[in-house]
Formats: C-alpha cells, structure tokens, sequence
C-alpha cells in the first residue's frame, strides 16, 4: 500500500465508521477493514476500479463524489478520506465542508506543488514542472490546483476549518516506502497529509 495510505490508516481509530472518497480499487479500505475492522464505504467515479473494490467484498459505490455525498445525513462517519485527489476537485472549499458535514473529521492529502525539484524545474527551464508526483503536461493535466502546503494551512485558516493533525512526507506516487519530512516541509516534501476538525469544534 502506497506510503501516504499507510500514514492515513494510521491516523484511523479501530471500529471507525469511513467514507473514502476516490477509493479506487479500495486498498486503503480493505487495509482498515482488515487492520482496525473498520465499517468502511467508498465511492470511486472509475467503473472498473470500483468494481475491483467490490470483488474484494467492499461497500464501494460506482458514482461521483459531489453527488454521492450530498445523500449522507450530518455525523454519518468518525472519517471522510480523500487522498491525493484535492488537486482535481473544482471547488475545495465546498468539498471539505460536505466532508465535515458528513464526517467528524476529514483527511486530505495532496501533491506539493512548491517542493523543491518543481522550483528547480520552473527556474532553469521556465516550464511548468512535471515529476512522478505531478506526471503530466499542462494540456492534458487533470490537476486544476496547484497546492503548496504553506497554502493550504491558510485555507483552511479562512474556512475556519482546524487542522487536527498534519505531516509531510517525501515519497513517489505510488510507492510504499517514504519518510516523515519536519524541516522545511514546504521545500522539501513531496506530499502533504492533513487531518481537519469540525468548525463548530464539536469534535470528539
């Protein structure tokens, strides 16, 4: 399981009830069904990946997130997930207040834009970066938003939203090794992982 999923799964407290949003094949979700036997649900937009996470036996529902998360009641889950998927939502700000609604905490990760291979890359060659953490051209990226940690602190600072917990991390897209970064993590981390709280502060 990717590193940042394994940071993630951590963070999650046995018998929680979680919504993972983009689960995917649901790696994540089988991993805390079988490690934390969590009650999990997913929702995943990918026919074919969510149909690979109900053949695992998993609650996933084949459809897009806005809509599917709109049907939950307030407090449904201890835990709404969604993992290196922020940078493609048309609007974060509705989005984390739907997974605060829905959920007594969220987690989100997310590529670090302003890590320093990408600043190397935009000086010296003047031309959007591209790395394993961000693989694609301008034109045919899916990436909308481009997310320096620093950033994201004073989002959520003026969505009154509190941050819980956060970590960074250095590690490839897909890979299962990584480390934890806490000098600089703005320079120096390719992923940043945050854990968010109600506003209301009505957080167990």
């Amino acid at each position: 399981m990717r590193f940042d999923l394994q940071v993630i799964a951590s963070w999650i407290e046995p018998g929680a009830k979680v919504l993972d949003l983009g689960c995917r094949s649901g790696s994540l979700l089988d991993h805390l069904r079988k490690t934390k036997k969590t009650r999990g649900t997913g929702i995943e937009r990918d026919e074919d990946a969510a149909g690979e996470a109900i053949a695992k036996g998993l609650s996933v529902i084949h459809g897009d997130i806005y809509e599917e998360i709109e049907d939950y009641p307030n407090n449904t889950f201890d835990y709404v997930i969604l993992s290196q998927t922020l940078q493609q939502v048309h609007d974060p700000a509705e989005l984390i207040r739907e997974m605060l609604r829905v959920g007594t905490r969220c987690i989100v990760s997310f590529p670090n834009f302003t890590h320093i291979k990408n600043r190397f890359q935009m000086f010296f060659t003047g031309r959007a970066p591209v790395s394993k953490e961000l693989p694609y051209e301008w034109f045919n990226s899916p990436n909308i938003h481009v997310i320096p940690i620093a950033d994201f602190r004073r989002f959520c600072d003026g969505l009154g939203v509190p941050i819980v917990k956060e970590v960074a991390i250095a590690t490839h897209h897909h890979d299962t090794k990584g480390r934890i970064i806490t000098f600089r993590p703005n320079l120096f981390a390719t992923f940043g992982i945050f854990m968010l709280g109600q506003a209301d502060g009505s957080q167990k």
